[in-house]
């Protein structure tokens, strides 16, 4: 995968992760980009032990320039994406919203707002998101109070994006918007966090999620030491793995490297699997038993005429085989 995490007295190699360390453990990736990722990729997570996963809709690394765009990703993320994840054993669920970035294209931007009520109905989408601020502009703003009443009148959690520049500024005015709007704090899910910002989500009552990259926002090794801080309590652990430098795996290997540094397995349950269910479970869409049990995986499946496999593949069996023949 990514890179070489060291610690003070041990030395774990985060780009091999060895499924023995997890064996038996179950994961919740509550914020990760599938769109951006491979078949392989469902593969890995699905032995890793991730059963399921929140994709949000977000920025596609350049600017969508009509509203039939917006409509067929939306579309995707209740389709084709939530059936590629049931090919692997993962349940896939996600959040609808207008990210922030595209919110400055105010003409169609408005096109968005009046699409999403289609969207954030329908089965699956657990929340409005992700949403909130970049450049942190007169125009994000609106629209993302906009989208905050719309999660109000759904009775949908909210997932707010922190900008990735002035954070604190960002984090702060995120959630004085969301109160102001009258938003419970524990319908509201603070994304992107890092050391700088998590007391004040905390402290004020909101979910706190970290996103760990490589290289930037927010190492597992300082997950770790922020679990050990501040406890388990409203904290929850995601890996985006977006269309940049990013690790589909990254969820399975914070807890791996907790478990070699010595965090209590509840706590490791609760930031890597139990925590996403409960927030995101307000929605009203998430039922715990639909993945407590393994799921039926038939690849030849078909949707909208369309399988994974590909010119008379079968369904992979021998998963430990170096050989791709």
């Amino acid at each position: 995968m990514c890179c070489n995490n060291s610690m003070d007295g041990a030395k774990i190699q985060t780009d091999h992760l060895d499924l023995n360390t997890i064996k038996g453990l179950r994961f919740f990736d509550p914020h990760v980009h599938m769109t951006s990722r491979t078949t392989d990729d469902y593969q890995a997570m699905a032995d890793a032990g991730i059963v399921a996963l929140i994709e949000p809709a977000f920025w596609l690394g350049q600017p969508r320039t009509g509203l039939d765009s917006f409509r067929d990703y939306f579309s995707s993320l209740v389709g084709w994406e939530r059936f590629r994840s049931k090919q692997f054993g993962i349940k896939h669920y996600c959040t609808i919203g207008l990210n922030s970035r595209e919110a400055n294209n105010e003409s169609l931007a408005e096109q968005v707002m009046e699409m999403l009520p289609l969207f954030i109905y329908k089965e699956g989408v657990v929340g409005v998101g992700e949403i909130g601020f970049d450049d942190q502009t007169a125009a994000e703003e609106k629209y993302y109070r906009a989208q905050l009443e719309l999660a109000k009148e759904a009775g949908l959690p909210v997932q707010i994006h922190t900008p990735h520049r002035n954070k604190k500024k960002g984090t702060q005015r995120s959630m004085d918007i969301a109160i102001e709007h009258g938003l419970d704090p524990h319908m509201v899910i603070v994304d992107h966090n890092n050391e700088e910002t998590v007391k004040e989500v905390l402290d004020r009552g909101f979910w706190a999620a970290f996103t760990i990259y490589p290289f930037t926002k927010m190492g597992n090794e300082r997950m770790v030491d922020i679990v050990k801080q501040y406890g388990p309590k409203m904290i929850m652990v995601n890996s985006a793995a977006d269309w940049g430098i990013s690790d589909p795996l990254a969820v399975p290997k914070t807890a791996a490297l907790m478990i070699i540094q010595g965090i209590e397995a509840e706590a490791i349950r609760k930031v890597t699997y139990q925590n996403a269910i409960t927030a995101f479970g307000q929605s009203g869409q998430i039922d715990e038993n639909d993945f407590n049990q393994p799921q039926e995986i038939n690849q030849s499946e078909k949707f909208e005429g369309n399988t994974v496999l590909r010119g008379g593949q079968q369904p992979r069996i021998d998963k430990s085989s170096i050989i791709i023949s």
